[in-house]
């Protein structure tokens, strides 16, 4: 009787907790995997994008690098049909530059930038409270591409293996030739094996 009484406590916790991830993993290694919540307060099944190629970005609406939510949602436009996800995580952790709640968020992401890619509630990306997503992203043992967040928009490419396949710092542009040819050549690996 005691273990219902815990495990039910457990659970009752861990689903009031935001941003935080509910289910296990849906593929081995993917970090895509649980529940957290959308910007419209809905839970979103982050194993529904497994088998995409996933650009994860912190955002915040008050920083030097706000103007590339145009470039994210550039890519997301043009790529979206070959099987790019862009996510967009709002995170207050650097310099306070996302103080606002979700709804403010929201409307400032579509009246500014007519953001029309997937963004979910604000989350911890770097600390204390840090989301599992993060956690998973930045882990030092699973990947070469672990290590703290260092600022906002940095951006994680998960390739269609649920898998970090890049990493790309604050201040590179989504539409740069980096990201892109990178973007490009996650995105060919699924169609050389369509051939």
């Amino acid at each position: 009787m005691r273990k219902v009484a815990i495990w039910t406590m457990l659970l009752a916790i861990v689903a009031a907790a935001p941003g935080v991830l509910l289910a296990a993993e849906s593929k081995e290694g993917s970090v895509l995997s649980g529940e957290m919540k959308g910007l419209d307060g809905k839970p979103v099944d982050l194993s529904k994008f497994n088998g995409k190629v996933v650009l994860i970005v912190n955002t915040a609406s008050y920083c030097g690098n706000t103007p590339q939510y145009e470039g994210l949602e550039n890519l997301h436009k043009k790529y979206a049909d070959r099987g790019l996800a862009v996510l967009g995580f709002p995170a207050n952790e650097f310099g306070k530059q996302e103080p606002g709640s979700d709804k403010e968020i929201a409307e400032f992401c579509t009246k500014k930038y007519s953001v029309s890619f997937p963004m979910f509630s604000k989350i911890v990306v770097k600390g204390e409270g840090q989301a599992l997503l993060y956690k998973a992203l930045t882990d030092k043992k699973s990947s070469k591409y672990g290590g703290d967040v260092t600022w906002n928009f940095e951006k994680f490419l998960i390739g269609r293996d649920g898998k970090v396949a890049a990493r790309f710092k604050p201040r590179t542009p989504p539409e740069s030739d980096e990201v892109v040819k990178a973007i490009e050549a996650e995105l060919q690996k699924k169609e050389e094996k369509a051939d």
